[in-house]
């Protein structure tokens, strides 16, 4: 489960920050994770409360924004949606399209004290 090794990023990034900013409670972390990340969302979320434990973090609240996915289409030029990283053009059908959105996952802010 690579969520986990995820979630124990976000906890070093937040333990960074905090010797950083002199921050001493996190409240909330809100996490960007796009649809053709490779993230699952519930793994994520398990893991997140595990992880936090013990942490400036422990009991925070873990606030998920889904990105949708994206491409662009090289037969009509269009950008679309896409569901899958091999799916074909919504609106033409061809294939292949080259991904442009909804592959990251970033922590977007934390909520401090």
């Amino acid at each position: 489960m690579h969520e986990m090794s995820l979630v124990e990023g976000v906890r070093q990034l937040i333990e960074e920050a905090a010797l950083r900013d002199g921050f001493t409670r996190v409240h909330s972390v809100r996490v960007e994770i796009g649809q053709l990340s490779g993230v699952e969302r519930s793994a994520f979320e398990f893991c997140f409360d595990l992880a936090m434990q013990d942490s400036l973090a422990e009991g925070a609240r873990l606030d998920i924004v889904a990105t949708p996915g994206r491409g662009h289409c090289r037969q009509c030029g269009q950008e679309s949606a896409l569901a899958a990283v091999y799916d074909p053009c919504e609106l033409c059908g061809a294939c292949p399209v080259e991904v442009t959105g909804g592959t990251s996952m970033r922590v977007i802010d934390l909520e401090v004290e």
